[in-house]
């Protein structure tokens, strides 16, 4: 198992508690505040980018900055394993769906393009602002 540091272990612990968001890390320097356990905000992004490169978090790049979400595979190639996005409401949501790998394949072998899955996002609309959409007659 590789080494983890207590600053690692706390972030990580934030995610793991907010793993259906996608968080800043102005935002995980908050919470670790609030939970009695301040780390700095330059620490925070070391541990980010570890997480990241060992498969543990995905590292999303919008306009507003980086967000950062837990993914519960460690796995480096995890291939099944990718992101939407709300184009209304921002959230990000973590999916695990094999439907996607024939696509993979698909570029990979006839357009000779290799997708990296952990960091593909899809921009959409969410059920939930589709919900209310329709709610109000509009498309």
């Amino acid at each position: 198992m590789p080494y983890t540091t207590k600053q690692q272990q706390a972030v990580l612990r934030c995610l793991e508690l907010r793993k259906e968001e996608s968080l800043t890390a102005a935002d995980l320097a908050e919470d670790l505040r609030q939970m009695g356990c301040p780390v700095g905000l330059a620490t925070i992004y070391r541990q980010l980018e570890k997480l990241s490169a060992a498969g543990q978090v995905h590292k999303i790049n919008t306009a507003e900055g980086a967000f950062y979400q837990l993914c519960g595979h460690t796995e480096q190639d995890h291939r099944d394993c990718f992101l939407l996005k709300c184009s209304r409401c921002g959230r990000i949501r973590h999916l695990d769906c094999s439907h996607l790998q024939a696509l993979y394949d698909h570029l990979e072998k006839d357009h000779h393009f290799r997708i990296d899955p952990r960091g593909t996002l899809f921009t959409g609309v969410c059920d939930l602002c589709a919900g209310e959409e329709d709610a109000h007659g509009s498309t």
